[in-house]
């Protein structure tokens, strides 16, 4: 945990980090949550509250309104306040206090913006500005071919690149992370090519991560999402995150006939109702085979 100054309140925060990691948690949420928890902590001290038990939902609201004069944007005002949930929900089970009155605490209103797809004339002017670095060109393929996410991919070994049984059919093992369990995701023809052409420059090193630098370590987040994001603008390609392309993926499937489920499963959406509002942007239902096309 951060700095926080009520030694009770720091206790207290620390315990429920600990119990976060051990429902594993993946490291990233515990992050966000110790982030979440030492600001709303930081501003009952500050605000001359120095025990739960004297919290107030009148509290909870003046807080929640400090962080909209704060300029916090809806999305991340709704992110503190479950955190600030969450936690109030463990100190009630723990017996720290005897009401939760954080429950009662309501999200700020915000419009849900639609997934952002990329048009076949962006993810094409996309993968021929990234040809010209084989490691970053095998990232976007691997991404748009596969629908998953940037930390996936990042965790990636060369044993998680596999094949069936009968050799018949390549696909990556995605390992269990936080909340997302283990999940099998085919490898199209373009991703496989590309995964082989990128094996053939990578550089020689002890470290098994899949992408690595050129000095031998393994690749971060960050410089992937770097990476991309510049490829983005050299494509002129606006609007649009490293995320769009798992967006793109699950729209292009869909929109050619792919069961809903099946998709899903693929991509590693906990609730199918995630998967379903794509079905809102996307403009055409194609066949119903359900075999994995290539974008």
């Amino acid at each position: 945990m951060g700095q926080i100054n009520n030694a009770n309140f720091k206790e207290k925060a620390d315990l429920f980090i600990e119990d976060l990691r051990r429902k594993n948690r993946s490291e990233a949420t515990i992050v966000a949550y110790a982030k979440d928890l030492e600001q709303l902590l930081n501003y009952f001290s500050k605000n001359g509250i120095d025990s739960f038990d004297k919290v107030t939902i009148e509290d909870l609201e003046a807080y929640k309104q400090s962080l909209q004069d704060s300029n916090y944007t809806p999305k991340s005002i709704s992110r503190k306040i479950n955190s600030t949930r969450t936690f109030f929900k463990y100190l009630l089970e723990n017996g720290i206090i005897q009401d939760n009155v954080a429950e009662k605490l309501s999200h700020p209103r915000f419009e849900i913006k639609p997934p952002r797809i990329l048009s076949e004339m962006e993810y094409r002017s996309l993968r021929d500005v990234s040809r010209v670095d084989i490691r970053l060109y095998s990232i976007v393929e691997i991404l748009l071919q596969t629908g998953i996410r940037i930390g996936e991919l990042a965790a990636l070994t060369l044993d998680d690149i596999r094949q069936s049984k009968d050799g018949k059919i390549d696909f990556l093992y995605i390992k269990a992370s936080g909340s997302h369990p283990a999940r099998k995701v085919p490898l199209n023809k373009l991703a496989k090519n590309a995964i082989d052409e990128y094996m053939n420059i990578r550089p020689e090193t002890e470290d098994d991560t899949l992408f690595v630098t050129k000095n031998g370590r393994a690749l971060l987040v960050r410089n992937i999402r770097t990476a991309i994001d510049k490829a983005f603008e050299k494509a002129g390609i606006k609007n649009a995150k490293v995320n769009d392309l798992r967006n793109t993926f699950i729209a292009h499937h869909l929109a050619n006939g792919v069961d809903l489920q099946v998709v899903s499963k693929l991509v590693g959406h906990k609730r199918l109702t995630t998967t379903e509002k794509y079905l809102d942007v996307i403009k055409s239902q194609a066949n119903e085979e359900s075999s994995l096309k290539e974008l």
